[in-house]
């Protein structure tokens, strides 16, 4: 079933510094849909956050980026949400997974944060675990006490390939979440 005013939400870290690294999947899933929906976020000092609302498929359908560090993405979401009268359910937050391979996606319709600190702080925010989340594999291949710096990481050109192909994937999957909702999209790219 479509959601009646899908929110999409990349997590990421803003910055130049940032861009391009593990822990900023979320936002370059973002970007690959501002290409394809041609919603193009701006900045929502109300937020801090890049918001941007179009029509996609029939839906009236909202992009986001929050500003604020990975951490700290709660508020931010919560604000949109609040002040774009968007039911949690209709969310799709996008974010990296050590737990998965490197370029693994996986759809989940509500749960816990695993581990996520940005996840954690939407769900503390939102006070519900109640909304769908995509996550991405960006592997774990980093020794103790190192998780930090791996998730700041760039990939390494082996991996490339297999994250440029889980990008796609994941924005045709983000897509697809907003049109037909999470099950089916689950059933496709799960």
């Amino acid at each position: 079933m479509a959601r009646t005013k899908p929110l999409i939400v990349g997590l990421g870290n803003p910055g130049a510094k940032y861009r391009d690294t593990r822990h900023n999947v979320g936002f370059s899933v973002v970007d690959a849909l501002e290409e394809t929906t041609g919603i193009a976020p701006t900045h929502d000092n109300r937020a801090n956050a890049l918001v941007g609302w179009g029509r996609y498929a029939g839906l009236q359908l909202g992009l986001m980026k929050p500003l604020t560090l990975m951490n700290r993405s709660g508020s931010a979401v919560r604000h949109v949400v609040n002040y774009s009268n968007v039911d949690p359910a209709d969310l799709l937050v996008i974010y990296d997974d050590i737990n998965l391979p490197v370029g693994r996606i996986r759809l989940r319709p509500k749960g816990g944060a695993g581990g996520h600190n940005g996840l954690q702080d939407i769900i503390n925010q939102l006070q519900t675990k109640d909304f769908p989340r995509l996550r991405i594999g960006i592997g774990n291949d980093f020794d103790r006490g190192e998780q930090s710096r791996y998730v700041l990481s760039r990939f390494t050109p082996e991996q490339q390939p297999d994250i440029e192909h889980a990008l796609s994937r994941a924005a045709d999957a983000a897509l697809r979440v907003a049109t037909d909702g999470i099950d089916e999209a689950m059933n496709q790219f799960n």
